[in-house]
């Protein structure tokens, strides 16, 4: 057991791989953060800075521009949208789900992600007051 050095190992966490014997040990585990997660963080930051790498292979008519992407990490409505765990784990089975426009349908039946994606079409094709026309 990599938390009290006496049991036998059983388990591992999720986060950081290290193993534990018992619910005990894992309870102490919890209480401080998992050194691998911490390590990784600092990586995901330094790729976040530099938009440059997400390099566009094709692009369509729906294609957001990198630098309309960027404006959405500066709103506050959205960040604080995220804090909500349901809809961070809807993205989350959007984003792995092997059929993503059926995934999207789904989350469109939720009015938290349905306030997201507005939000973000707010920010990404803002409307123009000019133009009375909406297209649907």
């Amino acid at each position: 057991c990599g938390i009290c050095k006496e049991n036998i190992k059983k388990y591992k966490c999720k986060s950081c791989s290290i193993p534990y014997c018992s619910l005990d040990c894992y309870k102490k585990h919890q209480l401080t953060p998992c050194e691998q997660l911490q390590q990784k963080q600092p990586e995901l930051i330094n790729e976040d800075k530099n938009p440059s790498k997400n390099i566009l292979l094709f692009t369509t008519l729906d294609t957001v521009q990198p630098e309309k992407l960027e404006l959405l990490k500066n709103c506050d409505t959205l960040k604080n949208l995220l804090y909500n765990p349901h809809l961070r784990q809807l993205l989350r089975e959007i984003d792995t789900a092997t059929d993503g426009y059926r995934a999207i349908k789904a989350a469109m039946m939720e009015p938290l992600f349905v306030e997201f994606a507005d939000e973000c079409l707010k920010i990404v094709e803002p409307l123009d007051s000019n133009n009375d026309d909406v297209i649907i």
